[in-house]
């Protein structure tokens, strides 16, 4: 649904205000009765929406041979005061007045209201009391609907002076004349309020379905992103460093083939067994995210018992790596997320010094478990550029460490990669608190 605000001077609405919602019974469904009405009133403001002139025209018309069929059968009589003074010609006039311009009432309610007003003092004064003067309360009507409070107070004021000021004139008018339009008005006006208040609460029912869709979509999209970016950050972890440490042992088994075929034969070994570690996961990884009708394995996540199984690995490829503990993991409760995050940040940090350091080049893998936080320090003695630096200097961050720090961040965690001091290596420091941070 979707509102559909009209400017002035074109037709509006139908006159009916928005269908409330249907009433249900305590089978969930809809009186047969009620589904009629609603269906009927639904087609009728369409073919208003559609045809909004043949609604107007047909409106007026209606009331037109009601004024003037009042005027041909002598009823306005009836109502008319003794002292009438007012021609025929001139009830018919009025009638006409009452009647006719109903036509632009929704564009112009209160252009047509002030039409009237002449023909209503006349009609008031002369006493001739044409009933059709009472149509002015349909202007009325629209201009509550759509004007500030003060335009209406206008409105009201315009529709009711003529009596008035017939009142004063001939005190025993107000008995019939004065009462039954103040009535009128106040019946009109309330009525007008309520449809106003119902129309207004109906559309922001259906601005706040709007909104609230457009949230689920953005949430939705958001969640879509956030998971392409967890996908992305896991593949190029697995990816990455198994290919890296395939790269070198490939390098190292062609150098070795030529001198010591023993060693080749090693070299291979420990490619086929990384490939098919890479190949594992890789699966794991793409099997979560096939339909739910679809077996995926779900084999647990690494955590700090896998450190020595990867520096074992990063070892058969060429890089002497040293782990060195300050405390004791397992008598601290870290959170598995936290053990992953580590483990991939080693991962990621040895993968980038089997890619980038140039001559002989040797790591050691630092872990600090205290009371309150778990401490990393990856470094090496590479004489090669590092990958990334941190912010304040030239070269942005690679994928790389910004993925480390992403995955940090999750933990209210740091990572800083630099080279070492003294200029003869690398080294990135991740830093995460065992606890959450409180909101």
């Amino acid at each position: 649904m979707t509102d559909h605000p009209r400017a002035a001077g074109t037709p509006r609405a139908p006159d009916a205000a928005p269908a409330p919602p249907p009433p249900v019974g305590t089978g969930g469904t809809v009186a047969p009765l009620t589904r009629i009405i609603r269906d009927a009133l639904d087609r009728l403001r369409a073919f208003d929406r559609r045809r909004p002139r043949v609604w107007d025209a047909a409106v007026t018309g209606f009331w037109v041979v009601a004024a003037v069929l009042d005027y041909t059968s002598g009823g306005w009589r009836t109502v008319a005061r003794d002292d009438v003074t007012a021609p025929e010609p001139l009830v018919l006039l009025m009638s006409v007045c009452f009647s006719l311009p109903l036509l632009w009432r929704r564009g112009h309610p209160m252009a047509v209201l002030l039409v009237m007003a002449p023909a209503s003092l006349v009609n008031i004064w002369t006493g001739a009391v044409v009933q059709a003067a009472l149509l002015q309360l349909i202007p009325v009507f629209h201009i509550v609907l759509r004007s500030s409070f003060r335009t209406v107070g206008a409105a009201a004021a315009l529709f009711v002076a003529p009596v008035l000021a017939i009142g004063v004139r001939i005190p025993s008018a107000w008995g019939q004349e004065v009462v039954s339009y103040v009535w009128g008005l106040v019946f009109v006006v309330l009525l007008g309020i309520a449809v106003r208040t119902r129309r207004e609460y109906t559309e922001a029912l259906v601005e706040r379905a709007h909104r609230l869709e457009r949230e689920r979509d953005q949430q939705a999209r958001l969640a879509a992103a956030a998971e392409r970016t967890r996908i992305a950050r896991e593949m190029h972890d697995i990816i990455g460093h198994n290919l890296s440490v395939i790269t070198s042992l490939a390098d190292g088994g062609a150098y070795a083939a030529r001198k010591n075929p023993e060693r080749a034969g090693q070299a291979l070994e420990a490619i086929g067994a990384t490939s098919r570690q890479a190949l594992s996961e890789l699966r794991r990884l793409l099997g979560v995210l096939r339909d739910a009708g679809a077996e995926a394995g779900r084999a647990p996540q690494p955590t700090l018992d896998e450190l020595a199984p990867l520096i074992e690995r990063v070892r058969r490829a060429g890089l002497p790596v040293q782990l060195e503990l300050e405390g004791d993991p397992r008598a601290l409760s870290i959170t598995p997320g936290r053990q992953l995050t580590v483990y991939r940040v080693v991962q990621e940090a040895l993968t980038n010094t089997l890619k980038h350091a140039t001559g002989p080049t040797s790591a050691t893998v630092t872990l600090t478990c205290s009371h309150t936080h778990l401490d990393a320090r990856i470094t090496d003695t590479g004489t090669g550029a590092g990958p990334a630096v941190d912010a304040e200097d030239a070269v942005p961050p690679t994928q790389g460490i910004m993925g480390m720090r992403e995955r940090a961040a999750l933990y209210d965690g740091t990572v800083e990669a630099g080279p070492l001091p003294n200029g003869g290596g690398w080294q990135i420091r991740l830093r995460l608190p065992l606890e959450d941070t409180p909101p």
